[in-house]
């Protein structure tokens, strides 16, 4: 046993419980924790993914009507971007599973997409479905894959 008394031998934990509590820990109905390839730190993010959008939100996002816009800025590492509207309305937000087709957006593409609602209230969009129409000329591209090409 360590003569330092700041660094603990065994995790700590409560002595009316059998088992020591480690982080993440589950709890009762959450599926959360279940997930095997989520670490420490990687919570799973609250924005509705194609993955995680209900098939309501997909079937009226999928009936609705087209818009063109130009794309504003998209970060692949962050998995994100924005989208300027054709109209000049707010900015749109665009996330990395919605975006179909082989190129990564760069600032100046345009697109065309649909939108869904953002959950919880409702009140704000998201683009869907967006198809990448005119690459933005005399820049570089970059393939899902990792390819370079010149437009």
């Amino acid at each position: 046993m360590s003569s330092d008394p700041t660094t603990p031998t065994q995790p700590l934990h409560s002595p009316k419980s059998p088992v020591a509590t480690s982080y993440p820990f589950h709890r009762e109905g959450s599926r959360l924790w279940e997930r095997s390839h989520l670490f420490l730190g990687e919570l799973p993010s609250p924005l509705p993914t194609k993955r995680t959008r209900t098939y309501s939100a997909t079937a009226r996002a999928s009936a609705g009507p087209i818009y063109k816009g130009v794309c504003k800025q998209f970060s692949r590492c962050q998995g994100h971007g924005f989208i300027t509207p054709e109209n000049g309305t707010e900015d749109i937000f665009v996330h990395i599973s919605d975006i179909e087709g082989e190129y990564v957006p760069v600032e100046g593409d345009e697109v065309t997409y649909k939108m869904c609602p953002v959950p919880p209230k409702n009140q704000k969009f998201q683009a869907v479905e967006v198809i990448l129409t005119h690459l933005s000329p005399h820049t570089k591209h970059e393939t899902w894959s990792g390819q370079i090409i010149s437009s």
